[in-house]
């Protein structure tokens, strides 16, 4: 590869030319931080022509108050790439090669074909930095129903907060598009991606309730935060692309706006909800759970509701009442404990013809720890989820139309329940002290959100919170 120079020096180095471009990216988690820097390990793909090279830096960020590892792909080339002013990160001074122009690499089509490559098994990774980390450091798997695929063209998704997507479109051998969607996780954790994780279970199993698994890339990096200073954990994921599918979310709200009823789009969403909680009880693990378990659960919906009151004093006079519904909760019999999705609402599902409702991004709420959103938790939490996005499309359409769509979330909200117990053969509203403790703890959380966002919404979380403190799941 042409960048491999051992006793070359760089001007700048690339931990002093990467700080300003990070801190400006939305993938960025320290918002208003300038970046401290330093180097945990690299990888490496080539390229064919040996023209342009191809890195991927693993850094460490310690400017907040716990280091952030990330992952930043970069490509060196000898000239400028036509079209990707955007895409610059910056230039530097090349000891033997001279000046080097350094770009974002999922905007380099030399970058993105090989990742595919790799996922697909044509090419092989090398380590960039020599470490005490078991070989093999990178590793790719390919499903077990990939197409062989051919890139035509590709694009780079705008607008994402914690990954780089990539659209691909491809064709397989016999000429037939097919194309796909790379997802090249910045923030690294170690362990297992949730998203990678259940999807591909899911697939395997059978179930099209998600897009197919063409692959995905994991990779061993030093990290001495971890046990045996080796962490270990997924950096991309490939699968199966809906094109020109709209989502659950831009429907949903479309009907509440025309007031036009909801119900059997609602019917079939719980049906299809509760068939992938079905698959994902018998594949992966399930337990019951135990007191201290439930207690645990509760206890986390109490910081819930403090942080909320202090984002909102006036909660301050139903917080009795809240916790009454969390004792509730807490003597209940439970449903087991098993993976869910996590994060589920109406934008988390396409609507996709002749197949139904496909559900999206198993990763879990982005903002809780990894280790936390892989445990078991109890598959109502997806239901509250789902109750409360629907609650929102109806707010929504009041906030910007003043409509007031009480009666069409009702519905919608019933609809959905009844197509999951008509699936999962149990009603949801059979465990109605766990389900409203979960509303209620999701509305918390929204009300914190829109403390800090859109304060002028917060009438649509603290509405319910009254409703569900009165008993009323209407």
């Amino acid at each position: 590869m042409a960048e491999v120079h051992h006793h070359a020096t760089l001007t700048p180095t690339k931990l002093e030319l990467l700080p300003d471009w990070m801190a400006r990216q939305r993938w960025y988690a320290a918002k208003g931080h300038q970046p401290r820097l330093r180097s945990l390990w690299s990888w490496r793909l080539d390229d064919p022509s040996g023209a342009v090279g191809i890195e991927i830096l693993v850094v460490a960020d310690d400017s907040g108050t716990r280091p952030v590892v990330y992952q930043v792909p970069l490509t060196y080339r000898g000239a400028p790439l036509e079209g990707a002013d955007h895409a610059l990160v910056g230039t530097l001074q090349h000891s033997v090669l001279g000046r080097r122009w350094v770009y974002d690499a999922p905007h380099d089509p030399v970058f993105t074909t090989q990742l595919l490559e790799l996922v697909l098994g044509r090419v092989t990774a090398q380590a960039g930095s020599v470490s005490d980390t078991p070989e093999p450091a990178v590793v790719a798997r390919c499903a077990a129903v990939a197409p062989d695929l051919r890139v035509l063209d590709y694009r780079v998704l705008s607008g994402e907060q914690s990954n780089t997507s990539v659209i691909y479109d491809a064709v397989d051998t016999a000429g037939a598009p097919r194309p796909v969607i790379g997802k090249l996780f910045r923030v690294l954790h170690c362990g297992e991606n949730p998203d990678v994780v259940l999807q591909t279970a899911l697939a395997e199993a059978g179930c099209d309730r998600v897009p197919t698994p063409v692959g995905d890339v994991s990779a061993a990096w030093p990290d001495e935060s971890v046990a045996g200073g080796t962490a270990r954990g997924h950096v991309a994921f490939v699968q199966e692309f809906l094109p020109g599918v709209q989502d659950a979310w831009r429907e949903a709200l479309a009907a509440a706006h025309e007031d036009r009823d909801f119900s059997a789009g609602a019917r079939a969403l719980g049906r299809a909800t509760a068939e992938v909680h079905q698959v994902l009880a018998t594949v992966l693990p399930t337990e019951a759970p135990t007191p201290q378990q439930k207690s645990e659960l509760v206890e986390r919906m109490r910081a819930r509701l403090r942080d909320a009151i202090a984002s909102v004093p006036s909660l301050a006079g139903a917080a009795d009442a809240v916790d009454d519904l969390y004792v509730a909760a807490e003597r209940a019999d439970w449903p087991v404990l098993q993976r869910i999705h996590g994060d589920y609402h109406l934008g988390q599902v396409l609507d996709a013809p002749g197949r139904g409702w496909v559900l999206l991004d198993f990763e879990g709420e982005p903002m809780r720890p990894l280790a936390e959103r892989s445990e078991p938790d109890v598959a109502l939490r997806d239901v509250a989820g789902m109750l409360r996005s629907l609650d929102y499309a109806a707010g929504s359409v009041a906030k910007d139309n003043g409509l007031d769509r009480a009666r069409w979330a009702t519905a919608a909200r019933t609809a959905f329940l009844e197509g999951y117990g008509e699936s999962a053969g149990r009603d949801p509203r059979a465990d109605a002290p766990v389900l409203d403790a979960l509303e209620l703890d999701k509305a918390l959380y929204e009300v914190v959100y829109e403390a800090h966002n859109r304060p002028s919404w917060i009438s649509i979380p603290t509405t319910a919170i009254a409703r569900l403190v009165a008993g009323s799941r209407s």
